[in-house]
């Protein structure tokens, strides 16, 4: 994807920044899940760096998990990065330029929630793996291709596009890494449940999560959409079903 991506994206996130946390349930949840596994390995000390730290969710998680670690924050959205506490290390950075100028060859890479906005996230993936000090860790979470299936369903029933970001697939995330480097990957469901089907959509906007490479939809066309929308035969509940990716590696 282009520049002009990169720049919707950050500037999308940028000015959402105050209002992230509020909706950030799921972001916030799978952070944690991810540092908690971080927490149960032998991850050396070092320079421990977060990429696309937002908000700070993984980096709080593992600063709180582990008291004893600093993690540096790195984002491209200067908003983003003055919610964080103002005693806590951050860098402004488009890591679609690639990784920031570092002190030193990182003990640990994570990043939750971000790789699938960069352009070309496997390039990216072997260039973190690239970068680590020999030992190093790396741990990733983010949303993989077969995510959004009832979003899907209702775009290709209404005849309209579908304006989801289109996500990387987990295979071709797990094929650029070398098989025996590994630790830990697993592929999590989970599903939010509303009565109101724009109530499952809204949120990612509130976030800034809502770029798309897509033409933007007129009402009629959202409409459409809200009625093709599959919902639960007896509770008339609407879902929206994520597939996250957890992947543990190391060098």
């Amino acid at each position: 994807m282009s520049s002009g991506w990169s720049s919707l994206v950050l500037k999308n996130f940028d000015q959402a920044a105050s209002t992230y946390n509020g909706q950030a349930r799921l972001q916030r949840a799978v952070a944690w899940r991810l540092a908690k596994h971080c927490a149960k390995h032998q991850i050396p000390e070092g320079l421990w760096v977060d990429l696309g730290s937002g908000t700070g969710h993984i980096a709080n998680a593992l600063e709180t998990c582990m008291p004893q670690r600093k993690v540096l924050r790195v984002d491209g959205c200067s908003e983003m990065l003055t919610l964080h506490h103002r005693h806590r290390p951050s860098q402004l950075w488009d890591l679609n330029l690639g990784l920031p100028p570092l002190p030193q060859p990182p003990s640990l890479l994570v990043s939750s929630f971000a790789l699938h906005w960069l352009s070309n996230p496997q390039a990216r993936l072997k260039e973190w793996l690239a970068a680590l000090a020999p030992g190093g860790w790396m741990a990733l979470a983010l949303p993989v291709h077969g995510s959004f299936p009832q979003w899907h369903h209702a775009a290709a029933a209404a005849g309209v596009t579908c304006s989801a970001m289109p996500l990387p697939s987990q295979s071709s995330l797990l094929e650029v890494l070398p098989p025996d480097c590994i630790r830990y990957q697993q592929l999590h469901r989970f599903t939010q449940k509303s009565a109101e089907v724009f109530s499952l959509l809204r949120p990612m906007r509130q976030m800034g999560a809502h770029s798309s490479p897509y033409p933007a939809m007129g009402i009629s066309k959202w409409r459409r959409l809200k009625q093709a929308w599959p919902s639960h035969q007896e509770s008339g509940v609407a879902e929206l079903t994520w597939l996250i990716q957890l992947l543990l590696i190391q060098r």
